[in-house]
């Protein structure tokens, strides 16, 4: 997602490098690149009108020191507009110290009820609550049973009374969930494959009967600009509180997401980026726009690598890395924490010029992760801890253990050398990264 469109703002950005100074004449191209990249985006026309009149306007206006570059500053511009199109600052979900009830609601197929496990597995998490997820889709076949078996997945409580009153089901699942000391009651609605009258009642019912702390809206992110509608005709009737953006790992334009909060002024809180019940994004507009023009996504790595490493084993690790006593068994125990973050290549995308440095094309092969942690296990942990050690035996032996060739073994041992001294460097502050 964005990376076409990121792609083509920076194309245009480059146009006016070297020049001495902004004027209407080295940016107009420019201008005339980034509006056909955000249209082509899918973001709305009226949106791209504002925004590249803003841009343009304010970098007229600008002053160029000597001491700042034209391009630097304009992308500056760029980004702080992009900022400002995706909301400006990030909008919390409410959470209250005791009770909180929140409604999801949206069309069928939008990724409602997934969400509500998402979004019990981030409360549990970041906010230390003890959620219960409220079955209250009574139509759609197996959708009670769908949010059981997420709930079962997560190990997190859920309440069904069947296909009776969603208004009787809320009301019981509150008193249940008072009585277990429940304090985040997450209500997962029923949807239709468009905006009726029978839906909005039935939830104009929920809203009035209950006191609903987030109304959120759950939005396919590959609905184009047809989601604006989607939204306006919920806000209506609701009153929406926020927007979850789902399928955003999926092929979108990711038009959508630079669309609705300036057209409707509803924050987006969350964004869905994968399947997996840890799938779930605070939607920072500053984060979105740096990852728009491959400015990275350091906030993302380290939300992702703190559920993984601890802060005590991280300070161990590069306490070791600053003796250059990093060894083997280190390296297979960050192998090991690796996998669990996911897809690598999925990683190196969210690293500042990714897309510059080529990282955003590089397809790693698992069975390659697979090969590398067959060979560090066929040897000894003295072996892993003094590698130095391993002469030609020792290597044919690992070999056989892996069931790969002494080749490969030696390729890991030189590539493990080259790393633990990159590592050394880099934590003593004598390498500068490549971004």
């Amino acid at each position: 997602m964005f990376e076409y469109m990121g792609d083509r703002i920076s194309q245009a950005i480059k146009n006016i490098r070297g020049m001495g100074t902004i004027t209407e004449a080295n940016i107009s191209e420019a201008m005339r690149e980034i509006r056909l990249a955000l249209l082509e985006a899918d973001v709305n026309y009226q949106v791209v009108k504002e925004f590249v009149a803003k841009v343009r306007e304010k970098a007229l206006g600008l002053d160029v020191g000597k001491s700042i570059k034209p391009d630097e500053l304009f992308i500056k511009l760029v980004k702080d507009e992009l900022v400002s199109l995706l909301g400006g600052d990030y909008v919390p979900l409410k959470v209250n110290s005791g009770e909180t009830i929140l409604m999801l609601c949206g069309l069928q197929g939008s990724g409602k009820t997934t969400t509500a496990g998402k979004l019990a597995n981030y409360l549990r998490k970041k906010h230390n609550k003890k959620p219960l997820l409220v079955a209250c889709d009574i139509y759609r076949p197996a959708a009670i049973e769908q949010l059981v078996e997420v709930g079962k997945s997560l190990n997190i409580p859920v309440f069904t009374k069947g296909k009776v009153s969603p208004v009787l089901i809320i009301k019981e699942a509150l008193e249940y969930a008072r009585s277990e000391h429940l304090d985040y009651i997450i209500i997962d609605t029923a949807g239709r494959l468009q905006i009726d009258e029978a839906l909005m009642q039935e939830l104009k019912d929920i809203s009035s009967n209950f006191k609903i702390d987030e109304t959120m809206l759950v939005i396919d992110a590959m609905m184009g600009q047809d989601a604006i509608n989607v939204i306006t005709g919920f806000n209506e009737a609701l009153n929406l509180t926020g927007t979850v953006l789902t399928k955003l790992d999926g092929n979108t334009k990711g038009g959508v997401a630079l669309s609705v909060r300036h057209l409707t002024n509803i924050p987006i809180k969350f964004v869905g980026d994968s399947e997996k019940m840890d799938g779930l994004r605070e939607f920072y507009p500053e984060v979105m726009a740096n990852r728009i023009l491959d400015m990275g996504d350091i906030l993302g790595i380290a939300e992702k690598v703190e559920n993984i490493i601890s802060e005590d084993d991280a300070k161990a690790q590069m306490s070791k890395m600053k003796k250059g006593n990093y060894d083997l068994e280190d390296f297979m125990a960050n192998l090991r924490q690796i996998k669990k973050l996911g897809p690598l290549e999925n990683i190196l995308k969210m690293l500042p010029g990714a897309r510059k440095m080529g990282l955003g094309d590089i397809n790693i092969d698992p069975k390659q992760i697979a090969h590398v942690e067959a060979i560090v296990s066929s040897m000894t942990p003295y072996e892993r801890r003094h590698p130095e050690v391993l002469k030609a035996s020792r290597k044919q032996r690992i070999a056989n253990g892996s069931g790969r060739n002494v080749e490969e073994v030696n390729r890991l041992l030189k590539q493990f050398d080259s790393m633990k001294s990159m590592m050394k460097q880099i934590s003593n502050g004598n390498m500068k990264l490549p971004f």
